[in-house]
């Protein structure tokens, strides 16, 4: 990644005939930025996946086959994945057989053929972290997009994925019998101090009428894992202060809606991708906050026009879950 934030570079990717241009920016102290073409109407659609990899099982391969259906009934434009790409620990090469077998040869719906935007989890971290964001990864599958943080500019929408997992103080001060690729991080408060202020001016710079952040871990989930206090103290007050309408996030391995009671932020959790954990979940949550909670496989998507951003929860099967809909104004439904 370091290589490709020292100078400009266009590089042009293409996937069943659409045309996506890469920049990435010259400052060490801008994020990098991809540009990702909407529909001809002006709308995008995509799927939200997250802590899958597990070659196929835990009903992954199921999972798959219910977004492939989903993705060709929406048209989608592309696909985000919340991290933990790869279980247990990671990949250790970029010719590790755990992406084919995890990623290429699991996702193969031809309406999965797009460009998959990716971050990293704490998983990912536990495997050699410059194989997942090796460009010889896209030279073997073309849809792979894995960068540390970036910006993908949609026209309507810009979305802000940000690395979490070296927010989190628990993997330095008490990794157990884990070992972390801290390669690029450290020294950590240096990193991380520079991390959230180039999403601040990220933020702040972005002229879209929809402002979208993607990271790994919870900022609020009442899930296994619960509010990550690290994210909630350094990262929120900045998507607070620059209107952001969607934090999305994996980590906890369920389906979830909280909205913000102190701003106009939705919490949305995709943390279905493979094992689910049932009945792992804390129920003393104001219903206000609350919407909507799911503990089992699955997986979410997302609808942008000028007005409205809808989202839609499907589990393992296909069968909706829970819809969420928005005009830039306010709120249009809950269903």
């Amino acid at each position: 990644m370091d290589s490709l934030r020292a100078k400009p570079i266009e590089l042009i990717f293409s996937v069943l005939g659409l045309i996506i241009i890469f920049s990435a920016c010259n400052s060490t102290a801008e994020l990098p930025r991809l540009v990702q073409p909407p529909k001809p109407d002006g709308t995008l659609s995509f799927l939200v996946v997250g802590d899958w990899g597990r070659r196929g099982s835990y009903n992954q391969s199921q999972v798959a086959l219910q977004m492939g259906k989903i993705g060709k009934d929406l048209n989608i434009d592309f696909l985000i994945s919340t991290g933990d790409n790869f279980y247990d620990d990671g990949i250790i090469s970029p010719y590790d057989s755990q992406f084919q077998d995890s990623f290429t040869n699991i996702y193969t719906a031809s309406s999965l053929q797009k460009p998959w935007y990716s971050v990293l989890g704490n998983h990912d971290y536990r495997g050699n972290v410059y194989a997942q964001l090796s460009p010889i990864l896209r030279d073997l599958d073309c849809r792979w997009i894995c960068l540390r943080s970036y910006v993908v500019n949609a026209e309507l929408v810009d979305i802000f994925f940000v690395d979490t997992t070296p927010f989190v103080d628990k993997y330095f001060d008490e990794p157990k019998d884990h070992v972390y690729d801290w390669r690029g991080v450290l020294p950590r408060n240096k990193y991380l101090t520079n991390l959230l202020t180039d999403v601040d001016v990220a933020l702040q710079e972005s002229m879209a009428k929809w402002k979208i952040v993607v990271g790994h871990h919870t900022i609020k989930s009442a899930g296994h894992h619960g509010v990550t206090i690290e994210l909630e103290k350094q990262l929120l007050p900045i998507l607070e202060a620059n209107e952001v309408d969607l934090y999305i996030n994996g980590h906890d391995h369920c389906l979830e809606h909280i909205s913000s009671i102190n701003s106009g932020i939705q919490f949305m959790t995709s943390g279905g991708g493979s094992k689910a954990w049932k009945g792992d979940v804390n129920h003393d949550w104001d219903s206000q906050e609350m919407r909507f909670y799911y503990d089992g496989q699955g997986f979410m998507s997302v609808y942008i026009s000028e007005a409205k951003l809808r989202v839609v929860f499907y589990d393992g099967f296909g069968r909706v879950l829970h819809r969420w809909s928005t005009y830039k104004k306010g709120v249009y439904s809950d269903i």
